[in-house]
């Protein structure tokens, strides 16, 4: 199989946020925020590659936006290329971490980064579409290579 990006860019990984004290009692009560939605998904690994979606510079958590009270997050990730034909996959990787991570009450979106893939506009589609989403992970053989993106996922 050939790589549609044989020779990616690299970036390197952020330094693991460093929990304060309030944040590891449990008794205190702290929002969702950008980082922590960030750091649930930028270990998600490439279908490609053997590399992170932050070593890629797929997601950053500049492009990340929660409303705790609103209970909504919508995150944009960019492909490595343009045509890149794993965006939907890699859309898919992500809504699924933030399903299984995120409570229930949050309303998730996943989209590309405006201008970043030849055919966003029906990606984005696709991706916030909830049936669609629902009988693709029905789909055995895809959910298993989502599951393998996310295995060992931060």
């Amino acid at each position: 199989m050939e790589l549609e990006n044989a020779n990616p860019l690299v970036f390197e990984r952020k330094e693991s946020r460093q929990l304060t004290s309030q944040e590891q009692d449990d008794s205190v009560v702290d929002e969702f925020d950008a980082r922590e939605v960030y750091d649930h998904i930028r270990g998600i690994k490439d279908p490609e590659h053997p590399l992170t979606l932050e070593e890629l510079n797929v997601v950053q958590e500049s492009d990340v936006f929660v409303d705790d009270g609103s209970n909504t997050c919508e995150v944009y990730f960019t492909p490595t290329i343009d045509r890149c034909s794993m965006a939907t996959l890699i859309g898919l990787c992500i809504m699924v971490k933030l399903m299984r991570s995120l409570p229930s009450r949050f309303k998730i979106e996943v989209r590309l980064t405006k201008g970043s893939h030849s055919t966003e506009e029906a990606i984005n589609k696709q991706l916030n579409d909830k049936e669609r989403v629902a009988a693709a992970l029905e789909n055995p053989n895809l959910l298993q290579v989502i599951n393998t993106c996310l295995k060992d996922s931060l």
